[in-house]
């Protein structure tokens, strides 16, 4: 079973979660935790293995979306915070940069910290759920609990 740095691991969950356009892949490799990067815009000074995208070996880490921490993770923020503005903020999603009117919203309601707090907390439990399911073991030295 690899041994994973969490925070190295929650690092890559942002690389492969930015958008913009970004082609960002990170991998696990499950024999030795190596945690592997890949984009197609950012040069990365890393020997990659020639197998990477191919063997069994290396577990892609996942992004916000496929850890259903994107609109969900907000909308539960809302109804839980702000249930008065449930509608307002599923209308940001309607469009683009609703996470943008999303941080306006919470920095005028004074709910931008405890947002970021939220969000980190789930980010981190379904980033350990994942590991557990993959048979991942965790070295959380020097990582914050949330």
């Amino acid at each position: 079973m690899a041994v994973v740095n969490f925070s190295a691991l929650i690092d890559a969950f942002h690389f492969v979660s930015v958008g913009g356009g970004f082609d960002n892949r990170a991998y696990v490799d499950l024999d030795t935790g190596i945690i592997y990067l890949v984009s197609s815009e950012i040069e990365i000074e890393q020997d990659l293995p020639e197998d990477l995208e191919e063997s069994e070996r290396y577990l892609a880490v996942p992004d916000r979306n496929e850890l259903d921490l994107g609109q969900q993770l907000v909308m539960t923020f809302v109804q839980r915070k702000l249930p008065n503005d449930v509608q307002q903020v599923a209308g940001f999603f309607r469009r683009k940069g609703a996470y943008s009117r999303l941080k306006v919203l919470l920095a005028d309601r004074g709910l931008l910290d405890p947002w970021y707090a939220f969000e980190l907390g789930e980010t981190q439990a379904a980033l350990r759920e994942w590991c557990q399911e993959n048979g991942i073991e965790l070295d959380e030295s020097g990582t914050a609990a949330p």
